[in-house]
């Protein structure tokens, strides 16, 4: 661990998270955004479901650590949502059980510290024929991902959970199912924008003592430097 230690966000989820560094991904804009202010770190596993999740999240977020994250923003549900294989290899998890994994992994999260805020990102729409077209995938449908957006908005209202609708804000564009995705399902710069843009906007409104907004937050290391401290380093630096 490098010093000195910043507030810690920790993104939790699948491929949306996994990839959120790729292509001016929705992370490397939180990043930027919070640079000098809070450390982003990447726990995305793609191809995951909510079961997997559960089964690793008291490892990936161990109640001992002496140093406890200040935000985790979790987004499992797509890959839930699936239809059913025939013989169980799909990812598929029924919403009861879903919902009861999502609960478990809040209920976890919410226990290692006071300060410890959530964000949930809900299952976003796919571009069904460009999935199809790219991925020769034929086993998400919109409808689905719609009932697994609802169950965990209701669930986070049920807990006090801040939750962002992925669902609802990518197709607020008119053009949503030719700008969102470079594959059906993952995101584009611009739809990666667009989610950054509703999580910073989460932030800055959450009444969180203490506030996680960015201007909440001090840069690192931010003094002024005069310019005959200046002339004592190049002095110094001319010396050796």
């Amino acid at each position: 661990m490098v010093g000195p230690t910043r507030p810690q966000f920790v993104l939790f989820g699948s491929s949306i998270v996994q990839f959120g560094f790729y292509q001016e991904g929705w992370a490397a804009d939180l990043a930027h955004y919070y640079a000098r202010k809070a450390d982003i770190f990447m726990r995305g596993y793609s191809g995951w479901n909510s079961k997997q999740a559960r089964a690793v999240v008291e490892q990936v977020f161990p109640k001992d650590d002496a140093v406890k994250p200040s935000l985790v923003i979790v987004y499992f549900g797509g890959n839930d949502s699936v239809l059913p294989d025939p013989q169980g290899l799909s990812s598929h998890v029924p919403l009861d059980e879903y919902v009861e994994n999502m609960r478990n992994i809040a209920t976890h999260l919410q226990s290692l510290s006071d300060t410890t805020r959530l964000v949930f990102l809900t299952a976003p729409p796919v571009n069904e024929e460009q999935m199809k077209e790219d991925l020769k995938i034929t086993n998400r449908k919109n409808e689905l991902c719609k009932e697994y957006s609802d169950a965990c908005l209701t669930l986070c209202k049920e807990m006090n959970i801040k939750a962002i609708d992925l669902f609802t804000l990518i197709q607020q564009r008119p053009d949503w199912l030719t700008t969102s995705f470079i594959d059906g399902i993952h995101f584009t710069p611009a739809a990666s924008a667009t989610v950054a843009s509703e999580i910073r906007l989460t932030i800055s409104q959450a009444d969180w003592t203490p506030s996680l907004h960015w201007e909440s937050l001090p840069d690192e290391f931010d003094i002024s430097i005069s310019p005959s401290a200046l002339g004592d380093v190049t002095e110094s630096r001319r010396g050796k």
